[in-house]
């Protein structure tokens, strides 16, 4: 298989863009040319001949915009461009002639859409509306946030199918103003990308990526879907926020290109199972927010285009940059000297810019009628789970260099370790009494815009994690940002629950109302829509990313069930909703039923993970004196298979033992919590047995453990 060998060539930057935001447009000529939308409300058309931009129109400023689609003929060429702005859509022609301002009417502002002939598919962040010839058709109000929105191809199939990628971890398939079924992917689909262009043979084959990292292929059929394959996400990169398909491999088969917001461009080529296989990733230090393929700068010659959230727009070119002069083979870059006269010239305005902007900066600082202006700036920050490793992943990301940033938090928290993250950390003494569990501050290196942090929360104990953000620039500013941390931090929405394990169930009446009930569980539990769902009733189901226990909450006015297999969780939700209630002056009846074989059950989840940390732990003591004795020892043969296996993994049992700080005295606390809230729901305080069980576990055995819950008082 051919290697790829791709050269970056950066053409211009523009303000900050939304994701898909950006396309090549098709043309019967040699070269293609870029169109690109920013959040300044400008959108602009250029062409890259030999990397000299040739612009051929731009828009001036306006309202943000958010999104960037091109449209045309069903089964023609695609050359119209149409953009999102508040409730409004735009349509251009290729050379920039306005032949469409539409207003939705809408309530929110466009997030997404979608366009085929003259149908136009609208998205919200609740509400989808289709529009056909500009008038309305077709209307649905979803019950979580709506990420993207396409449409099967009408010239292949026959109904009008738009597809939803919705917040809650579902595709929502239409059939005019109502679902015809949901599609239950592995992560939250923030991008959805028809495959092989036209969606495969059929027109209903849809990609999907999702904000933790994953994409996928799925079948939409009349009645349900097929999953075809999921690119699992093993290494941890960041999220998708974009995809394409374009042949840059030059095979006669379209590629996958996947853009990620940690700054990852990857490109897939499929094998003769049409599975994906990687070919080659390129990494640059901001999010990627659109990828497309074409021939930009030189004809016959591929490249991938993309743009950054910093508003950069670069090629990733299959042409080689590098010419060969004279006999001495200097390796001289093509266009070097015309381009650096260029920049040169562009350096000398900005710097004389600056020095008059700088002059007026000083005169009115230093006068009576100064106004104290503090320059805002816009932060693209990310709070997500993520479920491999049940820690939540902050990402951080300016149009600017971050100078450093500040973490505090009123409940305990873990920091964990983070490869590509290069700031230098220092931890502050706190002081728990004063509702101070962590303050640390990153420091980030020259030219750093993006940071991202790990964080592993312990549910029952919820507060507040403030951020404060510096970024490099004059005169100093901080902006901060505020994320919750939950009672049930760790839980993640799933759409199954499995009715066959033993549970234990909470049941809550009063006089409360559906909307009251869901504000108090969406203060316990992450990933739920803020509005209150329509209907009379709801149910979500969780699922724990790190003990893979499960939760089922249905209320409606007036009543509320949890069931649950772990009776912490049950216990967590008593105590925290009976709080609630409380501050609203609503007396609540509670009552419980716990189910004994719910312990031993619980337990039996937890082993594996304690049985494996222990280990762990006991290799990792053994390190230091196996090495000394491998020093003193020329032949270290005579030990057991064993310890020589220690002896050779004893670095990446180190860097494993070191990116679980905390793990076993966290799974010591869990089983603890467990052994008191058992017996809380029977009224008695076992607080005085804690040391006896901590006895048992350092000399752990689940039999044993599981006899001392049974049997303690």
């Amino acid at each position: 298989m051919m290697k790829l060998n791709l050269t970056r060539v950066d053409y211009v930057q523009v303000g900050i863009t939304s994701p898909k935001s950006m396309r090549v447009l098709p043309t019967s000529g040699k070269l293609q040319r870029i169109a690109i939308a920013d959040n300044y409300g400008i959108l602009q058309v250029f062409g890259a001949k030999k990397a000299e931009i040739q612009q051929v129109f731009q828009t001036p400023p306006s309202q943000k915009i958010t999104r960037l689609e091109l449209g045309g003929p069903i089964g023609g060429v695609k050359d119209r461009i149409f953009i999102a702005t508040g409730p409004e859509i735009r349509g251009y022609t290729k050379k920039g002639k306005n032949f469409l301002s539409f207003d939705t009417n809408m309530s929110e502002p466009v997030q997404s859409f979608h366009v085929q002939g003259s149908d136009l598919f609208v998205c919200g962040n609740f509400i989808f509306n289709h529009y056909h010839d500009c008038k309305d058709t077709n209307y649905y109000l979803c019950g979580d946030k709506i990420n993207d929105v396409l449409c099967l191809p009408m010239d292949k199939v026959t109904e009008i199918t738009p597809v939803l990628a919705c917040q809650d971890r579902v595709l929502r398939v239409l059939q005019g103003s109502e679902l015809l079924y949901e599609v239950e992917v592995p992560g939250p689909p923030v991008t959805l990308q028809m495959y092989d262009v036209n969606g495969g043979d059929e027109g209903n084959e849809i990609l999907f990526g999702t904000s933790d990292g994953r994409v996928g292929l799925t079948s939409i059929g009349q009645l349900s879907p097929s999953h075809r394959w999921e690119l699992t996400n093993e290494k941890r990169n960041g999220g998708i926020l974009c995809l394409d398909n374009y042949d840059i491999t030059s095979d006669g088969v379209l590629d996958l290109i996947v853009g990620r917001d940690d700054g990852q461009v990857e490109i897939y080529s499929y094998d003769e199972a049409d599975e994906p296989t990687h070919r080659y990733s390129y990494t640059c230090s901001e999010s990627v927010t659109s990828v497309q393929g074409g021939i930009i700068s030189s004809s016959g010659y591929d490249e991938i285009v993309c743009s950054t959230y910093a508003g950069w727009v670069f090629g990733l070119t299959s042409e080689h940059q590098t010419k060969e002069f004279g006999p001495q083979e200097v390796m001289v870059e093509s266009g070097t000297a015309h381009k650096l006269m260029g920049l040169k010239d562009d350096l000398e305005q900005l710097q004389d810019k600056v020095m008059k902007e700088r002059e007026k900066y000083q005169q009115t600082a230093y006068s009576n009628t100064a106004v104290s202006a503090v320059p805002l700036f816009k932060i693209n920050d990310k709070f997500v789970l993520n479920r491999e490793d049940a820690s939540y992943t902050l990402s951080l990301e300016l149009q600017m260099p971050i100078d450093n940033v500040l973490l505090q938090s009123d409940v305990p928290v873990d920091l964990l370790d983070v490869e590509k993250n290069s700031a230098v950390v220092s931890h502050s003494a706190c002081n728990p009494e004063e509702g101070n569990f962590v303050l640390a501050t990153y420091r980030c290196q020259a030219n750093t815009t993006r940071l991202e942090l790990k964080i592993r929360s312990i549910e029952g104990q919820y507060g507040t994690l403030q951020i404060y953000i510096t970024p490099r620039i004059q005169p100093k500013t901080c902006q901060v940002k505020q994320y919750p941390i939950k009672p049930l931090s760790l839980h993640q929405r799933t759409h199954v629950f499995d009715d066959t394990r033993p549970c234990n169930t909470l049941k809550l009446t009063g006089q409360f109302s559906l909307a009251e009930m869901h504000n108090w569980v969406c203060f316990c539990l992450p990933e739920l829509p803020d509005r209150s769902p329509a209907g009379d009733s709801v149910v979500f189901y969780f699922i724990s990313t790190f003990l893979d226990t499960q939760l089922q909450c249905s209320y409606r006015k007036g009543e509320a069930i949890f069931k649950s297999d772990n009776i912490s969780t049950i216990s967590i939700l008593k105590d925290v909703l009976s709080k609630e209630a409380t501050k609203k002056k609503i007396r609540l009846d509670i009552n419980y039923d716990i189910n004994e074989d719910s312990i031993p059950h619980t337990l039996g989840l937890i082993h594996p993970k304690l049985e494996y940390q222990l280990l762990l732990a006991k290799k990792v003591q053994l390190i230091d004196a196996l090495k000394e004795l491998q020093v003193h020892e020329n032949d270290t043969s005579f030990l057991s298979p064993e310890y020589q296996q220690i002896l050779e993994e004893a670095d990446s049992l180190q860097i494993e033992y070191k990116k679980q700080p905390c793990h076993l005295e966290r799974l010591y606390g869990m089983i603890t919590d467990l052994f008191i809230d058992k017996y809380k729901f029977k009224g008695q305080n076992v607080k005085t047995k804690v040391a006896s069980l901590l006895e048992i576990l350092d000399n752990y055995e689940l039999k044993t453990l599981v006899d001392f819950f049974e049997n303690s008082v």
